[in-house]
């Protein structure tokens, strides 16, 4: 046997191994979601979802772990298809987040049929343009409770803190990632929980400056964040309400510990981000981002590391520079599809809502 084969064949081995490790920890069972809220892969078409009303993470087994025959993932008329499906109206349905699985290329949504605490969460999937519901009622899941998220009954403004327990998900490098607001008095919160799921920490409570607002803020969660690495070292790439740029290293995420995260860019007040992902254009890489309100934005993402903190009040815009990508409306979730490809759920203005597929630009 050659070297390179005995290598190959140990790497082939060390990796089937750790997958088998991963899928051993679930168990087959009724996923018991309160909420569907985001979304994030990892391995082996393992789905994790977020149940912010239940202060929890699921890892759903998909067994969606080859390419599909047909990736076909456009799907116009979305609400009504999702309410056809599910015997109910339009109006009744609430698409929560949008996920692409790496490996197969078929997307997932996390919806909500109803309104409000009472709703019922399913979990979709798109496979071959047609729009089918993942069976929770006996599927192989873990979960783990979040320890020190907002009491069900908390408010803030009249909402429900509760469903800011869990803003938005990642998985990297082992470990599932969680953005939310906790009960602590630092209510912003970055959980790093390992996977396969034992018990989850508290958590770091994460202050931030806000150029915008000039202050420092605590109790304002991250709504969008990515893994991404800056000068080699690993880092969360996070964006907040009104709309602070943040980078926190992922070394600092210990249970318990403040940290302060560096704010980079103030990209314009009055607007709240959805979603991000992060891509490479020739020697580039790019962050390309959806807003509730000022459409979608490219941002440069080399060297982000050479940009100075902002630690004071800032008018309107500063930082990172970014261009809003013109005719791109209503982009309400984003994922990518492929290095080329990103998938988006969009509102138009008919108020229809369409999966489509965009060049990434």
């Amino acid at each position: 046997m050659t070297r390179k084969l005995a290598v190959t064949l140990i790497a082939t081995l060390t990796a089937s191994a750790y997958a088998a490790n991963l899928t051993s920890s679930l168990k087959s069972g009724k996923a018991e979601l309160k909420s569907a809220g985001p979304l994030a892969f990892g391995p082996e078409g393992i789905l994790f979802v977020g149940d912010p009303l239940g202060a929890q993470i699921f890892a759903i087994s998909t067994g969606d772990t080859k390419a599909a025959k047909t990736a076909e993932v456009e799907v116009s008329g979305l609400h009504e298809k999702i309410a056809n499906l599910l015997g109910t109206t339009a109006d009744q349905i609430l698409v929560a987040d949008l996920a692409v699985n790496p490996v197969s290329k078929r997307a997932y949504l996390s919806v909500s049929r109803g309104r409000g605490p009472e709703a019922i969460p399913v979990l979709l999937r798109v496979s071959g343009g047609k729009l089918e519901e993942v069976n929770l009622s006996n599927i192989a899941h873990s979960k783990v409770a979040l320890p020190n998220a907002p009491s069900p009954e908390a408010k803030a403004r009249g909402q429900l803190l509760r469903m800011e327990a869990i803003t938005d998900l990642a998985y990297s490098d082992g470990k599932v990632l969680v953005a939310g607001l906790s009960n602590e008095e630092f209510a912003s919160n970055l959980r790093s929980v390992p996977f396969p799921f034992e018990a989850a920490g508290r958590g770091s409570s994460i202050e931030i400056y806000h150029g915008n607002h000039g202050r420092f803020e605590t109790n304002s969660p991250v709504r969008t964040f990515t893994p991404y690495s800056i000068a080699k070292k690993p880092h969360i790439l996070a964006a907040y309400t009104c709309t602070p740029l943040v980078t926190i290293p992922m070394s600092d995420l210990e249970p318990g510990k403040k940290v302060m995260g560096r704010t980079i860019a103030e990209l314009g007040n009055r607007n709240r981000p959805l979603d991000m992902v992060v891509y490479k254009k020739g020697a580039n890489h790019f962050v390309l981002m959806n807003n509730s309100s000022r459409g979608v934005m490219k941002i440069q993402a080399d060297g982000l590391e050479g940009f100075e903190s902002i630690k004071d009040k800032v008018a309107d815009k500063a930082g990172v520079p970014y261009e809003t990508i013109a005719g791109l409306k209503g982009v309400e979730q984003l994922d990518r599809l492929d290095a080329n490809t990103a998938l988006m759920l969009v509102r138009e203005d008919s108020g229809a809502m369409e999966l489509k597929k965009l060049a990434l630009p």
